[in-house]
Parts: C-alpha cells; structure tokens; sequence
C-alpha cells in the first residue's frame, strides 16, 4: 500500500480532476484492477469550472474507474467501495486520497485472492475535490454515478464505503456515518473493526463519496477523516502517512467483507 501512495503522490503528484496527471492515474488503477481478475470501465465525468482550494481551474472532464467481481450483476446484491483518485489542483495528495486509493488497491487484491460471498464493485472516483461552495460543486464522479443507475442497481446495493483520507496515525479510526439512514451500516462497520481488534471513533460525515449514495436512499458510511497539517497543501506528500494505519482501515473492510 505505501507503494502505491508513493507512486500516487510522489511520482505522479497532484491529480487535478481533468489533468494529465489525473489520467495517468486512472490508468495505473485500471491496469491493476484488470491484473487482479476484475471487468473494468470508465465513465466520463463532465466538471465546471470554479475554484480548487484556491486555483482557478477549468471545465473539463474527469473520469470513474469502475472495477466489478467476476460474475457480478448490478441489480442483484453487492456492495460498493470507493475512493476518490483526484486532488486539489496544488496538493500532491498522498493522504488524501492516495491513503484511500492505496486501501481500495489492496482489498481488490484480497477479494481477487478470496472472493468474498456478497460482490463487490469497487470505484476509483473522480471529480471527487470541490470546484467551490455548496453540495453542487463538490462529489461530481460519485454523483453522475448514482444518477445513473437505474432504480432496481440502487436497490441492490446493500452498502457503499468510502475510503477517504485514511493514512495519517491516529489512535482511532473514523466510522462516519451521513447521517440517521447510514445507522445499520455504520454499526456493521464498528462490529468488524471489534472482531479485529482495532479501535475506532463513531462520527457523521458528508464530504466524501458515501454522501452521494447515501442521498439516493441506499446505506452509506465513510472510513477516515484524521486532522493533519498538510491538509489540501504541497506537503501533503508520503510522509505523512502511516503503513501500519493504512492496515487497520483495510481490516476493517475486510472484515466487514466477511473475511478475517
């Protein structure tokens, strides 16, 4: 996993949702997915202009990176698993979201191992970063996705985990709900960790990907959300993230999934 952060955040560095960089690694994730047994598409994400934490950027287009379990059939169950793959146009964005990118990695390289009895769609968003104020301007790749799917796919999904800024050390990991509807999911979450051993903090959270579905009706939670310096900055670089964190999350995901 740190592997993958340094490859993300340290050669390649800031993924503007519509650069050059961005693409590069949306064909890094894609690649991989394929090599671990996965059927892999993309979808274009169409994006505005605005403001990325201070830098004036352009419309243009993004895109999702979408990874499904052999077999899988979208409108029968499964489950979602998703990081955004973009920064902020400045940030080189090893915490956030290269942590998350690099979990993502690494479970579909557990399931491609050991499948796991519910399918599992996995999704590298982008567009994920705000170009500005408000709920309009921000979650552009996990937004079109969900409005996209038809009535009988949102059904079948039975949990949508987000795996945002999930690297920096902390005591705790983040269980984050978006709110009343994302109870059950957040309590299964918390379950594994326990069955893990690994020690988290329950919250409420809608600046992920997780709120795009949770906002369509289907049970939605987010891992992670640390406070840290190097927050949407140039130094968010490897450094700042911890291999033995990145573990934890993807335990607990695991677990959830079923598997110990």
């Amino acid at each position: 996993m740190m592997a993958d952060v340094e490859r993300l955040a340290g050669d390649i560095g800031p993924r503007e949702a519509t650069s050059k960089a961005f693409y590069e690694a949306a064909d890094l994730v894609e690649r991989r997915f394929r090599e671990l047994g996965f059927r892999t598409r993309r979808t274009e994400v169409k994006v505005p202009a605005g403001d990325s934490w201070g830098t004036p950027v352009r419309a243009g287009t993004s895109a999702n990176v979408i990874a499904d379990s052999p077999g899988l059939d979208p409108a029968r169950d499964h489950v979602v698993i998703g990081a955004h793959l973009d920064t902020v146009a400045r940030a080189p964005g090893a915490e956030d979201n290269a942590s998350g990118i690099a979990v993502l990695l690494e479970l579909a390289r557990l399931a491609g191992l050991e499948p796991p009895d519910v399918p599992v769609r996995f999704v590298a968003f982008g567009a994920e970063e705000p170009r500005g104020d408000g709920d309009a301007l921000h979650h552009f790749g996990s937004q079109q996705l969900v409005a996209d799917l038809s009535a009988a796919e949102r059904r079948a999904i039975r949990g949508m985990v987000s795996l945002d800024r999930v690297g920096v050390p902390a005591e705790r990991v983040p269980v984050c709900r978006a709110g009343d509807r994302g109870a059950d999911l957040q309590d299964q979450l918390l379950a594994a960790a326990r069955s893990a051993k690994i020690r988290t903090r329950a919250c409420e959270d809608r600046a992920s990907d997780h709120w795009s579905y949770q906002k369509a009706g289907i049970p939605a939670a987010r891992l992670g959300k640390i406070a840290y310096a190097g927050y949407h900055s140039p130094d968010d670089v490897p450094s700042v993230v911890d291999q033995d964190q990145l573990a934890r999350a993807a335990r607990i995901v695991w677990a959830w999934l079923g598997r110990s």
